[in-house]
């Protein structure tokens, strides 16, 4: 065989390329076979015999030998130390030129020799979509759909090109939700409609696409899909149901196909997917509530939901998911809870429902993702709601797991989540019972440790929260106050030229609010704000100047 392959090789090198002789066909069936027999020795024989340097001639030929050159080269590249000889031969223009012919077999070689050579390489993925694959690949799949081999060979390298950010554009540009959605419907084999799944996905992120396939009718194959797997317990079916919806949910995330499917919540789309939270499977569940977190991302969507009963729903999905839970439902299900909280015609009728009783029974949950979700669904919530931020703000279970969360400095989000839901429960209730509560559970120290944050927001949230605390109980947060060096931290904000004027204003509001405590009064005195103060008085802001002045007349008369 290795007399064989080398005769051949010369008579290859030898012969013109134009001639479709028998003698060159010859010599490529001897090559064919020999890579049958031992692929890795007949491609390093063919690298060093220069064989590849023939083959842009005797693709460009395009005769009955093309085929056979083409599967030579995609045999070859199946192994990684021929892929970088392939392009330095050239062999990717006049391949990818070939896949503008018409010949069914020519094009299936030619797109499993490309496959090949740019395998795992970014780079030669993304010269092929700058020579414009992908228009041409989409049109083949559309001509060829018939033929098997030369669909699943589209579907891997349109699974290839999709990863790359580059390609989403090109395929925007092309009707390849259109035929994607056509070749879905007339599969029945599960590997079928895997291989398509795995093209959907990545263009899926792309918010054209998504559109595109809302339009094309991918919605209704999917819902199709979910009815008839949801009831059966076989691997591939679980696959496939978490597949088409996950994949639903991610139609969602884009505003203009999310609106469309939501119809002014009339639309048949959503009153399906509403209809799988109340369902027995996990995956069902977790898609539904994940589903209307998503349609709840714009108010006029929130109020409708809440005025057409979902969160009942909701609750009831948390309830079955106390004990031993399910966490990923969980962080779902308060996700769609948060989004809905937010208008604020929205939070008296939640409160009504019984969202925070039902939300307050995962305050001892371990999982830091339900942690955070469940910490901002109820700072949502008693946004500008006085009393339910006083019934929560004086429940002392709850006011001790924030001030537990305030420490986690393994979950930086927790413990922004937990401070700031502290700091909102003082500044809506604006009640001493509620600001005793957070005295005595220790809470204090965090909230002057929120007024050195790097967030503006939670600087600004601290210092109110801190200045109500002092404006409302004064004797009893005294220790706390001089503990956490409140003082210190108050001369360093107004010293410090980023400080933004809101933060400067209200650090001397809370300054005034101190001065009837003797020990904080002292510490003030000591560090010269008087000082500090009066520079203050030609801030730019006139807010600030204004502040600064009343503060310099506050302190000097205290003096």
């Amino acid at each position: 065989m290795a007399d064989n392959l080398s005769e051949a090789l010369k008579t290859l090198k030898l012969s013109s390329a134009d001639s479709a002789s028998d003698s060159v066909e010859g010599c490529l069936d001897c090559l064919l076979k020999a890579l049958a027999q031992n692929n890795v020795e007949t491609s390093e024989k063919i690298q060093e015999m220069g064989a590849l340097a023939m083959m842009p001639a005797l693709l460009s030929a395009q005769n009955s030998c093309t085929p056979k050159v083409a599967n030579i080269i995609a045999e070859v590249a199946k192994n990684e130390f021929m892929r970088s000889p392939c392009v330095e031969a050239g062999l990717i223009p006049p391949l990818v030129q070939l896949l503008n012919c018409k010949d069914q077999e020519i094009l299936l070689q030619t797109g499993r020799a490309l496959g090949n050579i740019c395998y795992d390489s970014h780079s030669l993925q993304a010269q092929l979509i700058s020579m414009g694959v992908i228009p041409t690949l989409v049109r083949l799949l559309g001509v060829h759909s018939q033929n098997t081999a030369l669909t699943e060979m589209c579907l891997i390298a349109f699974g290839n090109l999709a990863e790359l950010e580059s390609s989403k554009e090109q395929f925007a540009s092309t009707n390849i939700a259109e035929e994607l959605v056509r070749l879905f419907r007339k599969q029945v084999e599960h590997e079928k409609k895997e291989m398509i799944f795995e093209v959907l996905a990545p263009l899926a992120e792309n918010d054209v696409i998504k559109l595109q396939l809302v339009e094309a009718g991918l919605v209704e194959c999917l819902l199709e899909v979910v009815a008839q797997t949801v009831d059966s317990d076989r691997e591939e079916d679980v696959a496939q149901l978490k597949t088409a919806s996950d994949l639903m949910v991610l139609l969602l995330l884009g505003d203009e196909s999310m609106q469309k499917l939501f119809e002014g919540g009339k639309g048949s789309v959503f009153q399906r997917v509403l209809s799988w939270v109340p369902s027995n499977n996990h995956q069902l569940q977790l898609a539904g509530a994940l589903a209307i977190a998503n349609f709840a991302r714009n108010d006029g969507n929130c109020i409708h939901m809440v005025d057409t009963g979902i969160v009942q729903k909701l609750l009831e999905l948390l309830d079955r998911h106390v004990e031993e839970g399910n966490v990923t439902v969980q962080h779902a299900a308060l996700s769609a809870l948060r989004n809905l909280a937010i208008p604020v015609v929205n939070k008296s009728k939640m409160l009504l429902a019984g969202v925070s009783d039902v939300v307050l029974k995962f305050l001892k949950s371990e999982m830091p993702p339900v942690q955070f979700k469940l910490l901002g669904t109820l700072r949502m919530l008693i946004d500008t709601q006085a009393d339910a931020a006083e019934q929560l703000g004086t429940n002392a279970k709850l006011v001790k797991r924030l001030v537990e969360w305030c420490e986690a400095k393994d979950h930086a989000g927790v413990m922004g989540e937990s401070n700031r839901l502290l700091s909102a429960l003082i500044r809506h209730s604006k009640s001493k019972d509620v600001v005793r509560t957070v005295i005595q559970g220790a809470g204090v120290k965090h909230l002057v440790t929120m007024a050195t944050s790097e967030h503006m927001i939670m600087q600004n949230e601290a210092l109110v929260a801190l200045g109500l605390i002092a404006a409302l109980d004064l004797d009893c947060a005294e220790k706390d106050f001089v503990s956490s060096n409140l003082v210190q931290v108050l001369h360093k904000l107004l010293t410090d030229e980023h400080s933004a004027p809101e933060i400067k204003y209200n650090s001397m509001i809370l300054i005034c609010s101190i001065m009837g405590s003797e020990p904080l009064h002292k510490e003030v005195q000591s560090l010269a704000f008087i000082d500090v103060v009066s520079g203050l008085r030609s801030h730019e802001n006139k807010t600030v100047a204004h502040q600064a002045s009343l503060t310099e007349q506050r302190l000097t008369a205290q003096s």
